[in-house]
Order: C-alpha cells, then structure tokens, then sequence
C-alpha cells in the first residue's frame, strides 16, 4: 500500500485493489479565513483526483472542498458514503456530479473489488455538520486507520478491525474558543493553555486505544493568512495557543513514550508492506521542514501568494442590500417552532449585533424574532453586516460551518458553554432541526458503572456517550471526558459546562469510608 499525504487531512492511498481519495483540500474555507498548512497547491490535482474510490468524511469546508472535487476529481469515482441521518453529503456530491454511491453501514465491514472497508459514522449534533466519520482500509498487505477530526466515542468496531500500520488523526484546534470571545487577555490565556492540553491529551489517548505502528498527525492546523487573523498562527510555540502545528503533537507523543511518531508534508509518500515502513519525501528534507523551522517568514511569503484570492473573497462578500430582521425571522421562526427541546436548552434571548443594522434579538424562550429591547441576554454575537447578508443571500443552514468556524466574529456570554444553541445556528433547515431535537429526545442514562480511580461512575459520559474508561480522567473531585473536554463535578455529579439537568453524571465514592465522609458533608 503507497499513501501520499496531500495536505490536512488529504490522502492518496494506492492499494492492490484501486485507489482512495480522502477529503482533498486545497482552497481557502471559512470566508478565507482558513488555508491549508503547509501549502499544497503545487500538487497534480488532476492526478490525485483520477482514482477508483472518493471518501469525504463530512461537510466541513476543510474537508469538502466544491470546487476542487469539480475541476479535479473523475465523477467515475466510487463515493465511500457515510450513514448519516440527513442526505445533505449526498446531495451535495451528486449536485457536483458524483454518480455513483456505496453506502457504507455504520460500523459495519465492507468488502468492495477485494478491498475491506470500514466506515464509523458519527451521528449526533455535535459531531461537525451533524455528522463526522472515520475510515479504515485493508488491502491485504497493510491496515490503514484514517480518523481525521473525528472523536468516535465507541472504538470497539475499529479496534476489532486492526491492528493497524499507520494511525491518521486530528490533534489541533479547529474552533473559535477563546479566540472570538470578549475576555481579558489572562483569561484567554488560560483557557487557551487548557484546550490546547486537552486537544494534546485527547489525541494521544486514540494513539495509545488504536495502537498503530505509525502514527500521522493531519487534519490540521490550518493556517491564517489574512492580516486580520495572522496573529492566530502558533509561530512562537505558546503553550497557550490553541492552533499548534504538527511538530508540537510529535514531540508529545516522544515525552510520553509514544513511539512511531511520523511527520508528512504535502507530496510525502508513506509506502507500507507487511509491517514495513519507508517514507519519501517530495522535496529536500531541509526544504521540506521550512514551514516548521522558519514557519514566520514561511507564512508571510504564503500570505502575500494568496493575498489577491483573500482580497477577491472579500469582494464576493457583498450581497443585494436586504431587511436583515425580515429575513432573519421569516426564515428562523418556522424553525423555532420546531425546537421545543433546544429553545428549553438555550432558556434565554440571543442578542445579534450586525453592523449597519439596529441590534436583533433572536427571543429562543418566545421562538420569535424581533428588535432589541434593551433586555439582559445571556449570549452575545457581533459580526459584519457583508457576512450575515452573504449567509442569507446562499441560505447557509449551517452558520458555524461558514460563519463561527471563520473567527470573524466578536461573542460574550454569561455562564458556561451551550450546546444546544451552536446546535441551533448547525441545524437552520427543518430536517437538520428535527433530528437535533430527536437525538437529544432519545438520549438516556447509561446503567453500566466502572471504577476511576477513587471514585465509581457511569461508563458512557451524559454529553455524548464517550466511554469513560478510556477517555475519562479525574483530577481530586473533577472528572474531565477528554472526547470534548466537558467536566463534572464528581461529588454532585453536576456538569461543570452545562446547566441541562441530563447532563448530570452519576458518580460515588469508590470505598465506603470515602462515602460516609462524602454523605457527612
């Protein structure tokens, strides 16, 4: 089996069987705010895209790039689909051509033209544009694991499928926490710094539960070549950044005794057979690890190649001039409606500064939306006229696959994270809308305890069904679920990033002399 790392989470894999093209990305996504790292843009798209099989593991603009799979990619191609509960992946590749589908069942081994396959669907809203995905592939001579920036909370179905030569996955940031928010620098800090640990922690503990001879850091980061955002490159290695590049992620799997670490750039080839590896690098290897060695000036000289497609998104930012609030509620109230359980999740009104416009209210407790009436609102977004009329000019459904993934916003909050509400501005169609609420209509408290360390709790976590005995860490009487970083409180089992009741852990002391101190206080 040969693997050319195409940039991101991009991969060419040439088996006995055909050849694989995994989420192929090359332009700037998010309103021009993201650009693949290091630059792939010199690579034979046309090549890379003449292949058997084509994997787009969900609709992040980072891994479904339209235009390049119309100009680049045979339409003759086999889609590896994943079983997703809205056909909006589907849609949107058989709009761009695509003819040909293989369902693939979630979790389920799939044996297409001698290759065996597995795609593990990740369904709730959570999980990137309602949905995200995992792929692995077998040949006969060699086992291949591609995670990208998927968080699988059960990984029973992939362990069973290894063991495997080669482990891709996400180890960096890709959301706009703390960044957007309006906090004082220390506290950005520290919340950086703590999000940074857990996106480290979290990615070494699939390294350590998959196992694999070889381990690939990919699906990101992203670079900012916008002056606006450059700041967000994590030039200076600040433990407090929350963007880190690839090198860092290696060097942390070193110091915690993880080895098989392997570094690609774009245009790397990793050639595998029976156990062996043998990488080749596209370039010289001192060339090639420029972007990491003198990554300031690497990216200066990016963003001054990329400036006039930067500068000539800006101009298609504009859009017929429209009644923002006519639009606004015309379009979300039929949506409201529909969202008995997620306006009792977000139990506030959500304040929307657009500049040019009067402030906007979208009143999630009244399902209405109205004008601003000078009331206390718990959640505060400000953003740029161009941006929210070019949402309602295309219909995005989904705003924080356009907008809050961009970082071209300003947000304040009172109180913890919510998710019902970025779930909400995910899910702006009524299908999205209806599955939403179903899914958290039919999540139910896992009857099955285990033991960590001194205290016993329920296997799967409240949030999203991570299995807590291999992504739970508890720290005194805090218990952290590395799969999205959400705490609880063990000797309450209150949820320390949410007030839903349903996300209350149930948790005990481990020993009975710990609970009868515990019951006493």
């Amino acid at each position: 089996m040969r693997i050319t790392f195409l940039g991101h989470a991009g991969l060419h894999i040439e088996t006995r069987f055909g050849t694989i093209l995994c989420d192929p990305w090359k332009n700037p996504a998010y309103f021009a705010s993201w650009f693949p790292f290091p630059d792939n843009t010199w690579l034979d798209w046309d090549k890379y895209g003449d292949v058997d099989y084509l994997y787009v593991s969900h609709l992040h603009k980072d891994h479904f790039d339209p235009q390049l799979l119309s100009q680049h990619v045979s339409k003759t191609a086999t889609v590896l689909l994943p079983d997703y509960p809205v056909d909006d992946l589907r849609r949107e590749l058989d709009r761009l051509g695509f003819a040909r589908f293989c369902p693939a069942k979630n979790g389920q081994v799939l044996q297409h033209g001698g290759l065996r396959m597995l795609v593990q669907a990740l369904r709730s809203p959570a999980d990137g544009p309602l949905g995200d995905s995992v792929l692995a592939v077998s040949d006969g001579t060699a086992r291949v694991l591609n995670q990208n920036d998927a968080r699988p909370t059960d990984l029973d179905p992939i362990i069973e499928f290894g063991p495997f030569d080669v482990h891709f996955l996400q180890f960096s940031g890709a959301i706009w926490w703390p960044w957007a928010y309006e906090l004082p620098p220390a506290a950005q800090r520290s919340f950086g710094e703590s999000k940074r640990a857990n996106g480290l922690d979290r990615a070494a503990r699939y390294v350590r539960a998959v196992g694999a001879r070889h381990v690939v850091p990919s699906a990101g980061p992203p670079c900012f070549l916008d002056e606006e955002l450059f700041a967000l490159n994590d030039v200076a290695k600040d433990n407090a950044n929350t963007f880190p590049d690839q090198t860092v992620f290696l060097r942390y799997l070193r110091r915690h005794g993880i080895p098989g670490g392997q570094l690609l750039v774009p245009g790397a080839v990793i050639e595998l057979d029976g156990g062996h590896c043998q990488v080749r690098w596209p370039m010289d290897p001192a060339e090639a690890m420029r972007p990491f060695t003198d990554k300031s000036r690497y990216l200066r000289s990016y963003a001054d190649r990329m400036r006039p497609i930067i500068e000539a998104e800006r101009r298609r930012w504009g859009a017929p001039d429209v009644d923002v609030l006519a639009e606004l509620k015309n379009w979300f109230e039929p949506l409201l409606k529909l969202a008995d359980g997620i306006r009792a999740g977000i139990a506030s009104p959500v304040l929307l500064r657009v500049t040019g416009e009067e402030p906007i209210v979208i009143d999630f407790p009244a399902g209405e939306v109205r004008r601003y009436d000078d009331e206390s609102c718990r959640y505060e977004f400000t953003v740029d006229g161009q941006l929210i009329r070019r949402l309602i000019a295309d219909h995005q459904v989904d705003w924080v696959n356009s907008l809050f993934l961009s970082m071209r916003f300003r947000a304040r909050r009172v109180g913890q994270y919510n998710e019902y509400l970025y779930t909400f501005f995910k899910c702006l169609a009524p299908d999205r809308l209806m599955y939403a609420e179903g899914w958290y209509a039919s999540q139910r408290d896992d009857e099955v305890d285990i033991q960590l360390n001194d205290w016993i709790v329920q296997r799967r976590c409240p949030h999203l069904q991570g299995d807590l005995g291999k992504f739970g860490k508890t720290d005194g009487e805090t218990l952290t679920c590395t799969v999205h970083g959400w705490q609880f409180d063990l000797a309450t089992g209150r949820c320390l990033v949410s007030d839903a009741p349903e996300h209350r852990l149930r948790s005990r002391p481990a020993c009975p002399a710990a609970d009868a101190v515990s019951t006493a206080t």
